[in-house]
């Protein structure tokens, strides 16, 4: 019988599932969005719970659109917004809290105090990440610190830390498995990169205890069973997962040092595949797992963007400028002479890589009397090339390496004019495959190499085709005037939070 995977996305704002087939077609998807939490200025929560629910109604009907049963699921995949945190009961699988989400910045008082105490080189070299609220461990720390009972629930052993792919793992195989990868683990700052274990120096220093973590194990290959009783009657193994970004890079075909690829999603994601070697950036970079087989890690150098799609959907959800993200790229292109001089720094929660600057926050300027909705649709597409090019050349002079070309994926990467427009700026070809959703196909890659569908990435080259190639054509003094404008725009939007909040 013909592999069916079925590929979990459990992103930010919803849960996807694809079926997808040993040629790596799509023969059917699903999805359901859940609900976003804002308590306070800066909090981002999500209900784990509805996640799952989210998780079995969108395979349900991923199944239903492939007319596959659930006897003929040959393994699943997982891909996962990754650093939001979950804290559960070992015995009910019940939650103590809301997830706390990667966006969320209420533990930037925490990080704060460890730069202050000298503790960030440290925490670099052993984890690959910059200390800053992004990450989960003092997510983790807060729950434990914050939600009453919850500290010494954990000492009595009790409660299970995880990601989302260790909660729905959990979920799937009805408490058997507490399990990760390391490119999850990479994300939490509790995790040795270059030992591949957890470091229970990091865990005592943001006291997390260590016996909350699960197992890490590699990235394609058992990780657990579904119980049938749990999720749609589906008795297979799970046999791949990785980070979203992870994913990404994976599916984009990106199995060598030196390849490339930005995922457009609610934020962006660039990725350089580094091997063997996990670099020290020296420009505001960070170094993760990017997937391991057979015990062996392949590392990878990641600029982090916070806010990019989610700037379209403020756009829409916030501002009413556009009723759905596809009008974007039509109104954009109704401004002939380019953006007119107006930016958009979508800092609203911060800015990531190369800046990491948890009190910046959003800016628009350049606007006049004749500035209107073009311009503001224009400049939330514009900041995301903008966003992706302060990333790259840092990542070149990180790497040693100049970037030859940008594979890309994700929901915006469909927008010819984003497309072209960041050719221009880089001045490197982009190359949109024919299948966007190589998050997905990453997670499916990886379980069908673990349930033996596929013996090596060798037999997944075909699997990678090329939709679009967009070249560069913009000169380069206009090039240089563009960027200017946008470095000048970033300067106003840093350090505001201090301004309004003393």
């Amino acid at each position: 019988m013909a592999a069916r995977i079925l590929s979990i996305d459990a992103g930010t704002t919803g849960v996807r599932g694809f079926v997808i087939d040993e040629r790596g077609a799509l023969l059917g998807s699903g999805y359901r969005d859940f609900t976003q939490h804002y308590p306070h200025p800066g909090w981002v929560e999500h209900d784990a719970e509805e996640i799952w629910s989210a998780t079995i109604e969108a395979c349900r009907h991923a199944l239903e659109a492939a007319d596959t049963p659930a006897a003929d699921v040959t393994a699943l995949g997982i891909t996962n917004q990754r650093e939001t945190t979950v804290l559960w009961d070992r015995s009910t699988l019940r939650p103590v809290h809301r997830a706390v989400v990667w966006q969320d910045r209420r533990t930037a008082g925490h990080c704060d105090r460890l730069k202050e105490q000298g503790y960030g080189p440290h925490i670099r070299r052993t984890t690959g990440l910059v200390v800053d609220a992004y990450f989960s461990g003092t997510k983790a720390a807060w729950l434990l610190d914050e939600v009453e009972g919850v500290r010494a629930a954990a000492e009595r052993g009790e409660l299970a830390f995880g990601t989302i792919d260790t909660w729905l793992i959990a979920r799937l195989t009805s408490g058997r498995a507490h399990v990760t990868e390391p490119s999850n683990a990479s994300r939490t700052m509790l995790y040795d990169i270059r030992r591949g274990a957890w470091s229970e120096e990091m865990a005592d220093l943001l006291g997390v205890p260590t016996g909350l973590l699960p197992e890490v194990r590699d990235s394609s290959g058992e990780l657990g069973r579904v119980d049938p009783d749990a999720f749609l009657g589906i008795d297979a193994p799970i046999t791949g997962v990785a980070g979203d970004q992870q994913a990404a890079l994976f599916g984009q075909g990106c199995w060598e040092p030196g390849m490339s690829k930005n995922t457009y999603g609610t934020g962006s994601f660039l990725l350089l595949n580094t091997g063997s070697q996990a670099p020290v950036s020296e420009h505001g970079l960070l170094t993760s797992v990017a997937w391991q087989l057979d015990g062996t890690p392949t590392y990878c150098l990641e600029g982090a963007i916070f806010v990019t799609g989610a700037s379209v959907q403020w756009l829409r959800d916030e501002l009413g400028v556009i009723s759905s993200a596809d009008e974007t790229e039509a109104l954009a292109a109704t401004l002939p002479d380019g953006n007119e001089g107006v930016y958009l720094v979508p800092a609203f929660t911060g800015l990531g890589a190369p800046h990491w600057d948890q009190y910046a926050r959003g800016t628009i300027v350049g606007l006049t009397r004749g500035s209107g909705r073009a311009h503001f649709a224009r400049a939330a597409l514009e900041a995301m090339a903008y966003q992706t090019v302060d990333v790259a050349r840092l990542m070149e002079r990180d790497s040693g390496q100049d970037l030859q070309q940008l594979r890309v994926d994700g929901g915006a990467a469909v927008n010819d004019l984003l497309c072209q427009f960041q050719a221009d700026l880089l001045d490197v070809e982009v190359l949109r495959p024919e299948m966007a959703e190589t998050t997905v196909l990453g997670a499916a890659l990886l379980a069908g190499l673990g349930a033996g569908v596929w013996a090596s990435t060798e037999e997944l080259e075909h699997v990678w085709r090329l939709e679009r190639r967009f070249v560069p054509a913009m000169e380069a003094g206009r090039r240089g005037r563009l960027l200017q404008g946008w470095r000048e725009a970033v300067e106003r939007s840093r350090g505001w939070a201090h301004v309004t909040e003393g």
